[in-house]
């Protein structure tokens, strides 16, 4: 099994290897200078790449309807718990994980990339539109039981590196107490989107320490859309069958690819290297498309962008996805850390105690609204451990009247935010 295990890890770091220049690739010209980050926080945006495209067609493969995911919530969350595992069990996760880099380096290299997706997503309010122009705000939070002897080396390098002070909470006696303050904590971290994350009964008396991850992002777009070109049309469904939705309309030059299958485009939030990115199969082979998307897929479109007129009509829309993504974990191999009777985390015990700390659940859940301003988007995960340019041409119209992907990603790393499909606007 450890073998297995190694091969698949090894193969990764291969695919890497041929893609090390990914993160500058993606990053318009203008921006390219200010991609001057360090080796491990560029290994870790390719990693968690990976990672973020694995992670949606396994939830893609569970799930109907509109998806929404924030791999870089739910990296973020396992990160932290990474750094208590050890063993088979560490291995299975930093496989499942691609965490490819040293796990003495992981923490840092999470700090350091978080700290430069916050400092660019920040921006004042604007005065002339009364609005924030950008904002991203990134949290991590953990609450223990008061009587559990945790490392303290483990809580310092949570404290020090991911800014998850340790919160005490009697979850032997008053678990849904405990509950209601996690849920409270994700819902002000998110502007009220994300609520009610954990569910009335998840939480147990069992319950030894809950990680969680919270992640908001409001970004303006450079170019906005004017309230009063928006105007009822069609969206045709994977079935057929038309809906009545309102579009917006806009002509404008973005970043554009049209290659076998698809078409796709960026728009840019004003400020940050931020963007939404769109990519939507030809009529008839959304299933298909969206079966066979991966990173190296997304790579290559990105790579393909080219500065053109576009006239574009997209719907406006706002959803919200949420899901457990154990066995979406389970199936990417990270399998012991959610068996009381194999998981080793050993890094997050200090002192004397018969019980084995184990994964009874990972909780996810997402937000997206989209308008003619800008898009706002949320994200939460939670981690329950138990004892036991080119020369303007003539425009090209665009159309985004059916299926479509999506991702929401900083054009500086590389790094994915926010990776989702809409099937249907009026979920």
């Amino acid at each position: 099994m450890i073998a297995n295990l190694h091969t698949r890890f090894d193969r990764r770091r291969l695919i890497q290897a041929g893609a090390v220049a990914f993160a500058a690739a993606q990053a318009p010209n203008w921006l390219k200078a200010a991609a001057e980050t360090d080796a491990a926080v560029n290994a870790l945006v390719l990693d968690n790449n990976l990672f973020a495209l694995e992670l949606y067609q396994e939830i893609r493969a569970a799930n109907e309807g509109n998806l929404l995911i924030s791999p870089y919530s739910v990296s973020l969350a396992l990160a932290m718990t990474f750094a208590g595992a050890a063993g088979t069990t560490a291995e299975q996760m930093a496989n499942a994980m691609n965490f490819a880099i040293d796990a003495g380096d992981l923490p840092a290299a999470f700090r350091d990339l978080t700290a430069d997706l916050t400092e660019r997503g920040t921006a004042d309010d604007d005065p002339d539109e009364g609005q924030t122009a950008r904002t991203l705000s990134v949290a991590n939070a953990i609450w223990g039981e008061q009587t559990f002897p945790f490392n303290d080396d483990y809580l310092n390098v949570l404290s020090e590196e991911f800014g998850a002070a340790l919160n005490l909470v009697d979850f032997k006696g008053d678990p849904e107490g405990a509950r209601i303050e996690i849920n409270d904590w994700i819902a002000e971290q998110t502007n009220d989107r994300i609520e009610n994350i954990v569910p009335e009964g998840a939480i147990t008396p069992d319950a030894r320490l809950v990680l969680a991850n919270a992640i908001w992002f409001y970004g303006a777009w450079l170019r906005d859309f004017n309230p009063e070109f928006t105007s009822d049309d069609e969206f045709t469904l994977l079935d057929g069958e038309n809906v009545t939705v309102p579009f917006m309309h806009q002509q404008e030059r973005f970043d554009y690819a049209q290659g076998e299958g698809y078409q796709a485009l960026e728009l840019p939030y004003a400020g940050s290297g931020f963007a939404f990115t769109l990519v939507m199969p030809d009529e008839g082979t959304f299933e298909e498309f969206d079966a066979s998307f991966d990173a190296d897929t997304m790579k290559r479109i990105v790579n393909e962008f080219e500065w053109t007129e576009i006239i574009l009509s997209l719907p406006s829309f706002s959803f919200e996805f949420g899901a457990s993504v154990a066995d979406a974990l389970k199936a990417l191999g990270m399998t012991d850390a959610f068996d009381d009777g194999l998981a080793d985390f050993s890094g997050m015990v200090g002192g004397e105690t018969d019980e084995r700390l184990f994964i009874s659940d990972i909780l996810h859940k997402a937000f997206i609204a989209l308008d003619e301003a800008g898009t706002e988007a949320a994200a939460a995960t939670v981690v329950i451990m138990e004892g036991a340019s080119a020369a303007p041409s003539d425009p090209i119209q665009v159309d985004i009247d059916r299926p479509f992907l999506f991702a929401i990603r900083d054009t500086v790393t590389g790094a994915i935010l926010f990776l989702g499909r809409l099937l249907s606007p009026e979920a």
